[in-house]
């Protein structure tokens, strides 16, 4: 063989090694508090997205790209969701899921602004995110949807009289969610005649149930996630067998049914899901998150599975050069596993409702 002859040889089985070597994965970010006093939430939130890449895996991944998932913890605290923040960006994560709450979203925003990197969050609520030209987008609702739903449906049930506990570590959320409750609550001829605040970490909050049920309600509302919404309901039980509990979506996690129990039966939440959903579609997933994780989905599995399906949709549809925040705006409306999904310029979107109540063991439509 002549020198030309081989190198053209050479060349060649070059040109064919280059195009069987694997493409470049597709680098996903997830970042919620995976330890800390929402970390049901990132559980729940993770595990959701865990499942859709998996499943865009096994079908070729985005245009043939494989993948990669690289999840980061905030632990609810400033310093670490920043310092996540930064190692998934200089991990060149394509987007990033989450955060899981409103505290997080508001310490993490400046600095995807900075970055222009999407922050695609599945449960973030917060009314004074709406209607902003930032890189946040949310698949979820907001506080005014559910915090209005919620009052209307409390003065439907003849509640008046209402006392609510409010949980300080998530301020953001909570003191939102209350401002538009209370709008509407009183509106209808409703009162909140009682409000204690309280942290994860006190250890006792017997005192907060006291104080509440001294003033004589209704009703009483915990706004708060749902390890300490069972023990609020744990301990509200012990002291009174049948005032109506109300939950926030904060708490609607599989782990407020499994801490709560019995205390939690007959509880109403309102909810951006339905998991009375006999869909096909929402079946499949229903199984297949029983398979991989042991347990239920909640609306935060649920939630963050359509916040990652939207994110790979786009990229695989967008054509060459299409910034991901054109893409997300201008592609939809994204199908999600109950309803579609379709952002305005601001990165909002509108979300349906259920009112749910926990009755043997599980979320049910409330009818």
């Amino acid at each position: 063989m002549t020198r030309c002859a081989r190198l053209a040889a050479a060349l060649a089985a070059c040109t064919l090694l280059a195009g069987c070597m694997e493409k470049e994965p597709v680098r996903v970010g997830f970042i919620g508090d995976l330890t800390g006093v929402s970390a049901d939430l990132g559980e729940a939130g993770r595990n959701g997205v865990i499942l859709a890449i998996e499943q865009y895996n096994q079908a070729g991944g985005v245009n043939g790209r494989h993948i990669d998932l690289l999840a980061r913890d905030t632990a609810s605290k400033t310093e670490t969701a920043v310092e996540s923040a930064r190692e998934l960006h200089d991990a060149n994560v394509v987007a990033v899921i989450g955060p899981m709450t409103s505290n997080m979203a508001e310490v993490l925003l400046p600095f995807h602004d900075a970055a222009q990197l999407v922050l695609l969050s599945p449960t973030v609520s917060t009314a004074k995110f709406v209607g902003r030209d930032d890189y946040l987008f949310r698949v979820n609702w907001t506080t005014r949807d559910d915090g209005q739903q919620a009052a209307k449906a409390c003065l439907q049930r003849g509640i008046r009289r209402l006392a609510a506990a409010i949980n300080l570590d998530n301020r953001t959320y909570a003191d939102s969610w209350l401002h538009e409750f209370s709008l509407t609550f009183e509106e209808g001829g409703g009162k909140i005649i009682a409000t204690q605040p309280f942290h994860s970490a006190d250890e006792s909050i017997r005192s907060v149930v006291d104080n509440l049920l001294e003033s004589r309600p209704d009703g009483l509302a915990f706004i708060a996630g749902a390890a300490d919404t069972a023990r609020l309901a744990q301990m509200t039980r012990k002291l009174n067998r049948d005032i109506p509990l109300i939950a926030t979506e904060w708490a609607g996690t599989e782990q407020l049914i499994e801490l709560g129990g019995a205390s939690v039966e007959g509880m109403t939440i309102l909810l951006p899901f339905n998991a009375d959903d006999n869909s096909p579609h929402y079946y499949d997933f229903q199984q297949r998150y029983i398979r991989r994780f042991g347990r239920q989905p909640g609306a935060s599995s649920a939630l963050a599975y359509d916040a990652a399906t939207v994110l790979l949709d786009a990229l695989g549809r967008r054509p060459n050069g299409m910034p991901l925040k054109d893409a997300l705006t201008e592609l939809g409306p994204f199908h999600g596993l109950q309803e579609t999904i379709q952002f305005d310029r601001y990165g909002d979107t509108q979300r349906t409702a259920t009112m749910a109540i926990v009755r043997n063991g599980r979320f049910t439509r409330n009818p």
